[in-house]
């Protein structure tokens, strides 16, 4: 488990770095990646992303699919682990029911 949650976040965090240096998006889009899930055999590899607004999602992930490969092929270069799983990119959708579940409780609680 231990090493599936290493990978996971070394994934995460040389995917956000290549998404903002190779990726352009509207310059009102701003594209995170918050998690990155591992399959057992480390083959294929989910990645989660959150985008605001939430409106552009489908636009953001439509450009995401388009440069997957360039995406890809920069992640097998840079990590020194064989094989480097196969990315896909996934909208998500549990970051933002958290964040409206957070406002609704801020509201109840006396926030405005």
């Amino acid at each position: 488990m231990f090493r599936h949650e290493k990978m996971a976040e070394l994934l995460r965090h040389e995917i956000s770095e290549i998404i903002f240096k190779e990726v352009d998006f509207s310059p009102d889009v701003i594209v995170t990646v918050t998690r990155v899930k591992i399959s057992h055999d480390f083959a294929n590899a989910a990645v989660f992303v959150g985008v605001f607004p939430d409106k552009k999602i489908k636009e953001a992930l439509e450009i995401l699919s388009k440069n997957i490969y360039h995406i890809q092929k920069i992640l097998d270069k840079k990590l020194r682990i064989r094989p480097v799983p196969k990315i896909s990119f996934k909208d998500d959708s549990e970051e933002r029911e958290m964040v409206k579940v957070n406002d609704i409780l801020y509201k109840i609680g006396g926030g405005k």
